[in-house]
């Protein structure tokens, strides 16, 4: 097998960085075919500035031609990357070399895309694209020039490649890269298995509702509202894991609302449909079964932002039907959409308006590859890598599976989405926007908050998530509370109790005393105390100053939440017997049909 020449590599890179002409043609507006490099900066109509190239350059060449001595000299370079950190990377000089100058053309490259000259947005969108092209170009995602594989390829005499071959076949069926071995889970058999009962259904939605598993539950029930962006599961993994099962076992009746999978029937669907016809809809009958006026509304991701907008309409319809609301790694403030922002622009949002905004499906494919990209080594290389060059099969991963059970979007929904939320940030401006007939404000709704970001999250940074707390309950700080979880979007999220891992930061105003009661001069008695609710009064700070004051603590943060739900859910009554009610009759058990409908 031919291995590549690493003083060729070294030669040719060496040449061109200390050509002048060379180094100006790759960074100055140039031909389209000069480099991928130059096309993305001329496209952009981003610059650099010629001293910080200069730096650049001379940075690069000393690092290079330090690399080359070490190679020239035996000495095996550092690889502090965990994509080489296999014995195979160093055992062969070669390959250590080529993963060293990748690390240090993908230093290069990446300090390029910093140096730029360019608005905040086109900058992040010049680094994320630079960085999609440092990721791919990695000498792991080649057999050529990836010593594992090629060591398996020896051990195994060839089945390896035979083994990789069929499951990138399989994959190119599928339309998508294997991420788990499939084959382990079933939705019903041992992933979404909380018991229970569809309790309604409608085109959009059917309603589960969870059998208790305590003899006496909380008068107030709380209902679930999942992201329609993905299946409901997520919450609901297995017993180990089940946000549901684990809400069940705290004394609640849980209902939760399972969206329907779009197909062309659906193609209509609008943002206003999914709060009516959804969010409205699902508040309306479980309050009917449960016999209680007042719900713990929850909304993870979409599902918190679809919730909330549910309750600002209700709330302009003179309506409060919450008794708390739950929000976790929600946006309800769109100013910081962290990467996705490089997805989002007016000529993107007007592309898909004029496809999509009068009909049709946004498939989920295209979703699932577009979060998959905000990841891609982790979600994309790293499963090339295994699953095609080593022959491997994937092992069964409950969360991975859920990962790539895709759903569709309405097309209508989704451009309005994307239009009033990520792009206009319409929503957080009261009664800027109009939904289901109503004026939008959320500061409108009249109900305690418990506002859940994860620290490393990708999607919703958690500062974001924070912003929430300056839209909802404003001059009444004290009615909201912020708790920030380790990891990223969904690892921070499904984080149980039981498993005691990752930890959590609080930083809850502490109480302030009354003023002590002091005698009224000439007449021996004592002032009246004043009683003062601390937290009501208290402003809610910036992120960083939250968390620069916060207390970490071990293990989930789900008994906090826990705690939250008790304090709102009302007395205890006795569970109910049977599920649904005379007007709601079960359906079906749980986890109902619709979640079962695949996109692909």
């Amino acid at each position: 097998m031919n291995m590549p020449d690493p003083q060729a590599m070294a030669s040719a890179w060496m040449a061109q960085m200390t050509d002048p002409s060379a180094w100006q043609a790759l960074f100055r507006p140039a031909p389209l075919d000069t480099s991928p490099v130059a096309s993305l900066l001329k496209d952009a109509g981003a610059t650099i500035p010629q001293q910080a190239l200069e730096s650049l350059r001379n940075d690069y060449l000393q690092k290079a031609a330090g690399l080359w001595q070490e190679f020239l000299s035996g000495k095996t370079p550092a690889l502090a990357d965990r994509r080489f950190a296999a014995p195979e990377w160093l055992s062969n000089p070669m390959s250590a070399f080529s993963a060293a100058s990748y690390l240090l053309n993908a230093e290069f490259l990446t300090a390029m895309a910093n140096a730029v000259e360019a608005g905040p947005r086109e900058h992040q969108k010049i680094r994320f694209a630079v960085q999609q092209m440092v990721d791919a170009m990695s000498p792991a995602n080649f057999l050529a020039t990836n010593p594992e594989a090629q060591q398996k390829l020896i051990e195994t005499k060839g089945e390896s490649l035979t083994r990789g071959l069929s499951n990138m076949l399989s994959d190119m069926q599928k339309g998508r890269i294997s991420l788990s071995d499939e084959s382990a889970f079933e939705v019903g058999r041992n992933v979404a298995t909380t018991p229970g009962q569809v309790v309604f259904e409608n085109h959009l939605f059917q309603l589960i509702q969870y059998s208790p598993a305590t003899p006496t539950v909380r008068q107030v029930p709380l209902l679930m509202m999942p992201p329609c962006i993905n299946k409901f599961y997520i919450l609901d993994l297995q017993p180990e894991n089940s946000v549901v099962r684990y809400a069940v076992e705290q004394g609640n009746t849980v209902f939760l609302v399972s969206w329907r999978n779009p197909d062309a029937s659906l193609g209509g669907t609008t943002w206003d449909d999914y709060v009516e016809t959804g969010a409205i809809k699902a508040i309306a009958v479980t309050r009917a079964i449960s016999g209680s006026d007042k719900v713990n509304a929850f909304g993870f991701c979409v599902g918190g932002t679809i919730m909330s907008t549910a309750l600002a309409v209700l709330a302009a319809r003179g309506e409060q039907p919450a008794a708390s609301l739950t929000l976790l790694t929600t946006l309800l403030d769109f100013d910081d959409t962290g990467v996705l922002e490089v997805f989002i622009d007016e000529t993107q949002v007007k592309m898909r308006e004029k496809a999509l905004a009068k009909g049709g499906l946004m498939p989920g494919r295209d979703l699932a590859t577009t979060f998959s990209s905000l990841r891609p080594n982790d979600l994309v290389w790293n499963y090339v890598q295994s699953n095609y060059l080593k022959g491997k099969e994937p092992p069964p991963f409950d969360l991975l599976y859920w990962n790539s059970d895709s759903t569709n979007l309405p097309g209508p929904m989704f451009c309005w989405y994307l239009r009033n939320t990520y792009l206009e940030n319409s929503l957080k401006e009261p009664g800027k926007l109009t939904v289901a007939g109503s004026p939008v404000n959320l500061g409108a709704i009249d109900a305690p908050v418990f506002v859940y970001g994860s620290r490393e999250d990708h999607i919703v940074p958690w500062k974001a998530s924070y912003a929430s707390m300056h839209l909802l309950n404003p001059g009444k700080a004290g009615a909201n509370r912020f708790v920030l979880g380790a990891s990223g979007h969904i690892a921070g999220v499904i984080n149980p109790a039981s498993k005691n891992k990752r930890s959590y930061w609080t930083n809850d105003p502490a109480p302030v005393a009354a003023p002590a009661a002091t005698p009224v001069k000439g007449k021996g008695k004592a002032r009246a105390r004043v009683e003062v609710e601390p937290e009501s009064s208290a402003a809610i700070p910036p992120a960083e100053q939250w968390f620069d004051g916060a207390t970490e603590h071990v293990g989930s943060w789900w008994p906090e939440w826990a705690k939250f739900l008790a304090a709102n859910g009302g007395k205890d009554v006795s569970a109910p017997e049977q599920l649904g009610s005379a007007d709601f009759q079960p359906i079906e058990p749980a986890p109902g049909r619709y979640v079962k409908v695949r996109a692909d």
